[in-house]
């Protein structure tokens, strides 16, 4: 897909997608999906491969044996959540490494991770959340490549994303939440997603969808896992203000977030005594 042709005129580059993320988003959009076929693909690409094993394998997962192949992770982990490591590394490998991106990053694979879990929990579309929650910081990525020096002072002067996003248009003339925006559409990402990462920082810092607003659940599960990951407290307000406006079951959703905070809960105290 076509950057939106003002990002253009700011002389922001987007990383193209990566010649294997291409190839499997194409498997993952086909109406049966090969299990073997994806599972290939992956191992074609020897250093992809690899960090996807070293990913499964790490304590974030939990898994009590270790994990050999692919197609083994698949079998534990199953295909939506080894196919959302994938593109975790994926993405990653499109920007240099840099230490103040390494928080984002690991933020990226637990919020993709839960959003995944929740919308599964309550039968909406996951790959589209999970990519939602592992792309909703990608923009921050982008700004640092463009301007490391310059962004780093921003990331260090901001102290919610609000505040980052007023310091992102004052410098650049645009927010890490456009540029995630268009990063996720010229990757191909399905179109709820790319709304999720769009709209994420104000559906979390005022826990209200904006009425233009049409695709209105995975926004709204962003703000519900933001809420379990930064303020657990806020859990319940958070998912009673914004279930019912973005169309979802109060009940129901209220219902699987506090089991999925449960389950996080459980896998930090694992991952704290393991």
């Amino acid at each position: 897909m076509a950057v939106n042709p003002e990002l253009r005129t700011l002389d922001i580059s987007i990383p193209a997608q990566p010649e294997s993320l291409v190839k499997l988003s194409l498997l993952m959009a086909e109406d049966e999906l090969n299990l073997a076929a994806i599972a290939e693909l992956i191992e074609s690409d020897m250093a992809l491969a690899a960090a996807v094993l070293k990913a499964v394998n790490s304590s974030l997962y939990g898994l009590k044996g270790r994990v050999q192949s692919v197609q083994q992770a698949i079998t534990y982990l199953g295909l939506r959540e080894v196919v959302g490591i994938t593109f975790e590394m994926g993405l990653r490998a499109a920007f240099p490494p840099a230490a103040e991106l390494e928080p984002l990053w690991q933020r990226a694979a637990l919020r993709g991770l839960l959003m995944g879990r929740l919308a599964q929990r309550m039968a909406l579309d996951a790959w589209a959340a999970h990519s939602a929650g592992l792309f909703e910081e990608c923009g921050k990525a982008v700004l640092f490549r463009h301007a490391a020096d310059h962004y780093r002072a921003m990331l260090r002067a901001a102290t919610t994303d609000a505040e980052l996003l007023t310091l992102e248009h004052t410098g650049f003339g645009v927010s890490h939440d456009a540029l995630g925006a268009a990063l996720c559409e010229s990757w191909g990402l399905d179109p709820n997603a790319v709304a999720s990462v769009r709209h994420h920082v104000a559906v979390q810092d005022t826990r209200q969808l904006p009425p233009e607003l049409a695709r209105r659940p995975l926004p709204a599960l962003s703000a519900i896992v933001a809420a379990l990951m930064q303020q657990p407290s806020t859990l319940d307000e958070t998912v009673m203000a914004l279930a019912q406006p973005a169309g979802l079951d109060p009940d129901l959703a209220l219902r699987s977030a506090r089991q999925l905070e449960a389950e996080h809960q459980q896998a930090r105290e694992r991952r704290r005594t393991g």
